[in-house]
């Protein structure tokens, strides 16, 4: 059989579900196929995904390139124009096994295969069995978002909010384990909206705690990024009640001034994220954060970027995704007086060592500390509060190792064996 291959790009969620299209690919026996599983947060992983596509058909000419995802999904068009690419998938259509047992079918009828996905309203759950080269595994329990930021584009490539039954999870993880993962990642587009359109009231609390209780040979189960205008008092104490849900949240915050966040149409303050991590650590003390930023929105101007470093420092934030504010198509920002180019980079370049200056500062504190780091590769892993550790020597991955921290060496800790 030719070679088939998945090249994932962008988020936690394009990686759970390039898992499922290699399924769906194995399953219908198909040849000589790459997809190209696209992302479209920003406009460099537009152009990130063109070049895997180019590369993609310079090093396999005689594969067919099938283009999906988020880019696929916005803007088809400008996929289909491009001479290496045989077709372009929907993100409906990518997750459907039918469509691919038939795929010749759909490649001869046209080469858009794009319907629409903002009427969509059901999420069903896909049962995989493990991760390529992965430790950790990542589930998908919610898809799509009902929500307008400003500056994304990502509700027109997912579609409307819709959750995933819980039992449908509850059979997911437990396969998981079976096949020897220990830690598990609940992952969506937007994660604490959990529960709409499904029967009852079910919450991203209630999942949980059904999770931990009927999966008790799950040793580790870690949330994606969150709301923080969604992190409710019981989400919160969930976090001191069940130690086996882990202690790192990764915050959607986007900014640190309030002006900016009303105009970026989110819909908490800076307030209500220093108060979040402040519940946060009265219930679990050892709990690290990360966040999502955004430098350079339309009108910031420096008074503005220094209210986004000082809540960095305010929050104790210690894992930052800065991404320069990227001009999306159709999107409200894109109309607004927009800040240069080089000093968005600037001023991502500036966060960025804010936030390695505050891992290093926690790393620091924990020297002499126990941890209990999953191995991912031979000597690197990552322990409970997804703080990075290197060991002093190899082990399997996929194991999890008591270890005694020595030292920070850089953005991470030397650890051993204990």
């Amino acid at each position: 059989m030719g070679e088939c291959k998945v090249v994932t790009m962008g988020c936690r969620l394009n990686a759970f579900e390039s898992e499922v299209i290699k399924g769906h690919i194995h399953r219908a026996k198909l040849e000589n196929i790459i997809v190209i599983n696209s992302c479209a947060v920003t406009q460099e992983a537009e152009r990130q995904t063109r070049q895997k596509i180019y590369r993609a058909k310079r090093e396999n000419p005689e594969s067919r390139v099938v283009v999906t995802g988020c880019s696929a999904q916005i803007n088809p068009e400008r996929f289909a124009k491009l001479k290496d690419v045989d077709a372009v998938v929907g993100n409906a259509e990518k997750l459907d096994p039918d469509f691919w047992a038939d795929l010749p079918s759909h490649l001869a009828e046209a080469k858009i295969q794009v319907n629409d996905i903002m009427s969509v309203r059901e999420t069903a759950g896909h049962m995989i069995h493990g991760f390529d080269g992965r430790s950790r595994a990542f589930i998908e329990v919610q898809q799509g978002c009902d929500h307008r930021c400003t500056f994304c584009v990502i509700p027109y490539g997912r579609g409307p909010s819709r959750s995933v039954p819980a039992g449908e999870i509850v059979n997911q993880i437990t396969a998981l384990v079976n096949n020897g993962f220990k830690e598990v990642i609940l992952t969506g587009v937007d994660l604490t909206d959990y529960g709409k359109g499904l029967p009852g009231s079910l919450t991203l609390t209630t999942l949980v705690r059904k999770i931990l209780k009927l999966v008790p040979e799950l040793e580790r189960l870690r949330l994606s990024s969150l709301d923080p205008m969604e992190m409710d008092d019981p989400l919160i104490s969930l976090f001191g009640d069940e130690p086996r849900l882990l202690p790192s949240v990764h915050l959607s915050v986007q900014s640190g001034n309030n002006i900016i966040l009303k105009r970026m149409k989110r819909r908490h303050q800076r307030e209500d994220v220093i108060k979040v991590c402040e519940k946060l650590r009265e219930k679990r003390p050892e709990v690290t954060f990360g966040a999502d930023l955004i430098v350079g929105f339309p009108t910031e101007n420096e008074e503005m970027f220094e209210d986004t470093r000082t809540l960095v420092r305010e929050a104790k934030i210690t894992q930052l995704h800065v991404f320069p504010y990227s001009q999306r198509d159709g999107t409200p920002a894109q109309k607004m007086p927009q800040v240069p180019n080089q000093e968005r980079k600037r001023r991502a370049k500036v966060l960025r060592s804010d936030g390695v200056a505050q891992l290093q500062s926690i790393l620091d504190e924990g020297i002499g500390s126990k941890a209990r780091v999953l191995i991912e590769n031979d000597e690197k892993g990552h322990c409970e509060r997804f703080l990075p550790v290197i060991m002093n020597k190899t082990y399997k991955p996929g194991e999890i190792v008591n270890t005694r921290i020595l030292a920070r060496d850089g953005n991470h800790w030397i650890g051993k064996g204990i």
